[in-house]
This record gives C-alpha cells, sequence and structure tokens, in this order.
C-alpha cells in the first residue's frame, strides 16, 4: 500500500468535513423499524481511529451493504496515531495526527510509530463521533452508535456504549463514553487533558478498577449502556468469579459476553492461540465458555443470572477477518421504532440469538404454560408442571454471502433442545462462586428432517415439521416440571460425529482440529445459538436436589402418553389415559429387544431391576402410532 505522507491544514479538513456535513443534510435520518422484531447488529469493529486497516467512512459503508440494521464503532480505548476519516487502505494514504499544523492533540504526550498518539477520550468526542454524527444521516435507514472497546483492567477487552447525550437534537455529545475511557481504560495514561475537563481519574487498579467502572455505568446509566467482554476465552483473563462479580456490580449494564468472537477467518479461529497456557480454540466458531454444554455460561445460568450470549465481528482488517454482517449477527428483538432506547433494553432484554453463515434467519422460541407464553430472556411462572415448547426457525433457500467456496447454500442438519435446572444465586463467599461447571444441564431433545436418529447418548431425534419453503416447525411437551429450569438452542448444519467436527452427541470440536483455519473452512462450520428461557415452579424450589425433578418428554402431538421416572432405577411407567391397547418393546444401543409388554392398562409398568446401568430406547406402539423415548437406567 502506497503511503502519501502530507501536512494537512485546517482549510484543507474544513473543506472535508463541510462537503460531508452538505451531503448529510440533504439525506436526512429515520430509521425505518415501526414496529417490534428482532434487528440485526454488529457492535464490535475497527477503523483507522485506532488499529484497523480501513478508514471510518469505509467501515461504516460495509455494515450497509452486508444488511446490518443497526451497528457501533467500538474501537481501543488508550492512545493511536491515525486521523481515521483520511486514513486507510481504501484511501491508500495515512494521515498523523501530528502532521496538522497546528496540532491539535492534548494531553499527556506519548508516541507509537515515530508519531504522536491522540488520546482516545479526545478522538472519540472531537472527531470519531462528528463522523458518526455525518454517517446517521447518509445512512438514514439504520441506526448507528459510538462506543470504544474497553481495556479491562485485570482482564482484556469489552465493548462499551453509553447512549446517554449521543442522540440529543441540540449539541449531542459522546463527553461521557470519554469521561469514561479517561477514567477507567487501562492503555489511557493521559493524566492532564482529561483533568482540564475536569474528569479525575481511577485510582484502582486491577479487577477492582474495572468494577468500579461498572458501578459508575449503573449509577449514572443503569438503562442507557452496556459493557460486554469480547473475545473472553481467548487469552483466559476472565473466570466465573469475574463475571458474578461484573453483573453483581451492574446487573443493568454488565449483562452477557462475546463468546462467538470476531476474527472467525484468522489461521487460529477467532484468534485464539494453542500458545495460551494450557491450550485455547474455539469450538465450531464460539469459546468454550458457551459452547461447552455445562460449562461456564450454562453455570451462569443455573443460578438464574441474566447473561447472554452475543456475537460481533471485530472487523480489523480482510485477512482475519469478515466484514460486519458478512458472517456474524446478533438478532435483538425491539420494541418499536429502531432507536437507540429500544436498542439497549433489547440487548438488555435477553430477547437474541447469534449465527454464523445466516445458517438461519428466522427463530422464534417460545415456552407456553396455562396460557402464559415467555420467549428468550424471560421467566415463565408456572401453574401446573406441564410446560410446551414451540420452536420455528427458517432456513434460507438464498445463498449467504460465502464468496470463498462453492458451499453457499448451507442446510440446516438439527436444532438440540437444552435444557438445566435453576438454584437460588450463589454467594460470594461460598466455595461454588469460583466454580465454572453444573452437571444438571444435558441436551433433553434433538430435532431434525428425518428424526429416529440416535446419539451416542441413546437420544433420539425427533422429526421436525417441513412447512415449505425453508421453514421449520417444532413443538414438544415437558411434563412434571417441579424445579425451576432454562432452556436454550443450538444448531448446526453437520450432523452427529462429523470427522473433525461434532462428536456423537453433536458437541462441536475444537477447531484447531482443522487448522490452519480459512474462510472457507469458517463457511463450512455454522451454528447458531438462542438465549434462554426460564420457567419458575415457586412451590418445588425449596431444598432443590438434581435428583428431585423427573424430565418427561412427549412430543406434543402425542402428549397423553408419557414415560418416567427418567432416569429410572427398578421400575418404568407409562401413563395410558385413553388406555388404549400399547405395545411396548424396550431395546439397548445395539437393536436387541430386552423387554416385551402388551397392555390396555392406565399405567402399564415395566420391571428393568435386572437391567445393567446405560442408555436404553424405549418404543411404544399404538395401532399405526410409534412414539420413540431415550431412558437412561441408574
Amino acid at each position: 500500500m502506497r503511503k502519501n505522507s502530507i501536512l494537512f491544514n485546517a482549510n484543507m479538513i474544513a473543506k472535508h468535513i463541510v462537503a460531508g456535513l452538505f451531503l448529510a443534510a440533504i439525506t436526512g435520518f429515520n430509521s425505518v423499524l415501526s414496529q417490534p422484531g428482532y434487528v440485526v447488529c454488529d457492535f464490535h469493529q475497527h477503523t483507522t481511529f485506532t488499529d484497523g486497516a480501513f478508514s471510518f467512512n469505509y467501515v461504516m459503508k460495509k455494515n450497509a451493504e452486508y444488511g446490518l440494521d443497526w451497528w457501533a464503532n467500538s474501537e481501543h480505548g488508550g492512545g493511536f496515531n491515525r486521523d481515521g476519516r483520511f486514513s486507510g487502505k481504501d484511501m491508500d494514504t495515512i494521515v498523523y495526527w501530528d502532521q496538522y499544523n497546528p496540532n491539535p492533540i492534548v494531553g499527556t504526550y506519548a508516541v507509537s510509530s515515530g508519531h504522536q498518539n491522540m488520546w482516545r477520550w479526545q478522538s472519540l468526542s472531537e472527531y470519531s463521533f462528528p463522523s458518526v454524527l455525518n454517517v446517521r444521516k447518509q445512512y438514514r435507514r439504520n441506526t448507528i452508535i459510538q462506543g470504544f472497546e474497553w481495556n479491562l483492567p485485570g482482564h482484556e477487552h469489552g465493548s462499551v456504549a453509553i447512549l446517554g447525550g449521543q442522540f440529543k437534537r441540540k449539541q449531542p455529545s459522546v463527553n461521557a463514553l470519554a469521561e469514561f475511557e479517561y477514567k477507567f481504560d487501562n492503555s489511557d495514561r493521559d493524566t492532564t487533558g482529561g483533568a482540564l475537563r475536569g474528569w479525575v481519574k481511577s485510582k484502582n487498579t486491577g479487577h477492582e478498577k474495572t468494577l468500579e467502572a461498572i458501578r459508575w455505568c449503573q449509577q449514572h446509566y443503569p438503562y442507557q449502556s452496556w459493557i460486554i467482554p469480547a473475545h473472553p476465552e481467548r487469552k483466559k483473563t476472565y473466570t466465573i468469579a469475574d463475571f458474578r462479580d461484573m453483573n453483581d456490580a451492574g446487573p443493568d449494564v454488565a449483562f452477557g459476553f462475546e463468546s462467538m468472537p470476531g476474527h472467525q477467518k484468522s489461521k487460529n479461529r477467532g484468534e485464539y492461540s494453542p500458545s495460551v497456557a494450557n491450550g485455547n480454540a474455539t469450538y465450531g466458531g464460539t469459546g468454550i465458555f458457551a459452547a461447552k454444554v455445562g460449562g461456564l455460561w450454562d453455570a451462569l445460568l443455573s443460578e438464574g443470572r441474566e447473561w447472554w450470549l452475543f456475537a460481533s465481528s471485530d472487523f480489523h482488517d480482510t485477512i482475519n477477518d469478515f466484514y460486519p454482517g458478512e458472517y456474524q449477527k446478533t438478532y435483538v428483538y425491539t420494541h418499536g421504532s429502531l432507536n437507540p432506547t429500544n436498542i439497549a433494553k433489547g440487548l438488555k432484554s435477553g430477547n437474541s440469538w447469534v449465527v454464523t453463515g445466516d445458517l438461519i434467519d428466522y427463530l422464534q422460541f417460545r415456552i407456553k404454560n396455562s396460557g402464559k407464553t415467555a420467549t428468550m430472556g424471560e421467566t415463565l411462572d408456572l401453574n401446573s408442571q406441564s410446560i410446551t415448547i414451540f420452536i420455528l426457525v427458517h432456513d434460507p433457500l438464498t445463498p449467504n454471502h460465502n464468496r470463498y467456496s462453492n458451499y453457499s447454500k448451507p442446510m440446516l442438519d438439527h436444532i438440540d433442545l437444552i435444557a438445566g435446572y435453576v438454584t437460588d444465586k450463589i454467594s460470594k463467599d461460598s466455595v461454588l462462586y469460583k466454580v465454572d461447571s453444573v452437571n444438571t444441564t444435558r441436551v433433553i431433545a434433538r430435532f431434525d428432517a428425518k428424526g429416529g436418529i440416535i446419539d451416542s447418548k441413546g437420544l433420539i431425534s425427533s422429526k421436525w415439521k417441513d412447512i415449505g419453503n425453508g421453514w421449520k416447525e417444532m413443538k414438544i411437551t415437558i411434563n412434571n416440571v417441579s424445579s425451576n429450569m432454562y432452556f436454550r438452542l443450538r444448531g448446526t448444519n453437520h450432523g452427529l460425529n462429523v470427522a473433525n467436527e461434532t462428536d456423537g452427541e453433536g458437541n462441536p470440536l475444537s477447531d484447531q482440529l482443522l487448522a490452519p483455519n480459512d474462510a472457507a473452512k469458517a463457511f463450512a462450520d455454522l451454528w447458531f445459538y438462542s438465549n434462554p428461557v426460564f420457567v419458575k415452579y415457586d412451590k418445588y424450589i425449596r431444598n432443590w436436589k438434581s435428583t428431585d425433578t423427573e424430565i418427561k418428554i412427549s412430543n406434543a402431538d402425542d402428549e397423553t402418553i408419557i414415560a418416567y421416572p427418567n432416569p429410572a432405577n427398578n421400575v418404568l411407567h407409562v401413563d395410558n389415559p385413553d388406555e388404549e391397547t400399547l405395545s411396548l418393546s424396550l431395546y439397548n444401543l445395539s437393536g436387541k429387544m430386552l423387554v416385551y409388554k402388551l397392555s390396555a392398562d392406565a399405567k402399564i409398568t415395566l420391571n428393568i431391576e435386572n437391567l445393567n446401568a446405560g442408555s436404553y430406547i424405549l418404543k411404544i406402539q399404538s395401532g399405526k402410532k410409534i412414539i420413540s423415548y431415550s431412558i437412561v437406567k441408574q
């Protein structure tokens, strides 16, 4: 790339800015969403204002080209030497702040690569945000937010936005965001420039400084800000205790993480390097915190924490990264117009889901009980012990953005329904506060196009209802819900036991098995994850134990025939309220029938006392109708 070293003066800059403001004035700003619905976003991306490779306007254009409804420009705090308005590969030019006459930089002197750095608080308020104001009017169909990527003391990075003042009709500003960066960013070494504005830098260090910053946002901007740790597994600087501390310090601002990181093109996918102590990798493009069933994320959900999963591009360059919206998307539900307040509420609500490669472009996931319904991020108070789960997805028939191989129309292979139990919130003085796993979360159902596929633990898939044009519908009933629980979804284009991709239970394998990664490999390995739906049954939450609840699952269309308990010890019961003549057959995983019974009793009992502990398959036949259950013998 040719790099022009040009001495810019104030008159030259003014010409560029006036031209841009004229374009903004004639285009106007008008968000088009006028009713509730899911909108697509990316809130973590970089330009040449910090360490990105392309100019600010070029990256904003790519956001719009790849179909995003809203995005946030969120790039590093600290100090950087380039003007993002006029530097980048797209312009074949680099303009340094210290080339201007007069030099606009204020604050403590610092240098990188031979040029003076401007502190991020200054570039945010005086240059980056005016650029945001300009492109807001240029892309009037979108909402564009000024954020920044915080260097968290004691940790690594996080996406931060503070809406306060950004969208005022008169004299909009990002003073609150700039003040936050000056006070709390671990790479901001300025001690004089921010002080001239009356800002007092934090004297804390490490994790305590991070918690101080979160409390500051919670106190001043509880419903107008978010703090979302980025690529949290990458350098292993976060523990579950840290997340619990952060969520406790600011439950309205620290409510999730980007455990589906950017940098998905990188040779080490997500830039999760195996050189990090004890090895490090993504799993199907997702970090181990969210990818592992019963892992850290499930441990947080299992104490009822509102802690959500998000994804963003972390775009810097086309070498290691996809453009925003090209590969990863976060779908967020907003109530009404696409305004920043609704966006912040949508993120906080947990009514959102993440996807790669446009594997699906619509998800409806809700749970019903006694006429009441809850969706992602919500809690359903139960009046009875039976719930029905509804899932509707759309697998698009049109090509995705894959231009790296011929695989541009991926097909959804299956969806897993994951369930876990919810206990009381863990106190900080408990030995469990640092435990980052649970053994009460598991895949309880699977849906696919055929049904009858048995995984390595004996779980049998159910056939989804294909209603045409890429739409798939699923419905399942769970009886005897006698504890607080949560349910979440994941789906993929892979089947079970796909070499180097999935194991026998459908779990994603380490992406290091296919290293070096590239764009084509990423587009061949696609996943989506939903945030959870919680259910609460107060009558049964006291002194909960993992053995208290028997989950009995049935297809909703056949919900009157129930097999329980599961897991079972010596006896298996089948409820037959219609007193039909039922044929009951119990098989091992090799297909050998071990127990058989024909009965029309209202309650049928099978004696399984002599069977070894393990997984079995129960088939119940009534006429031409066959129902299959995966049964575990303890």
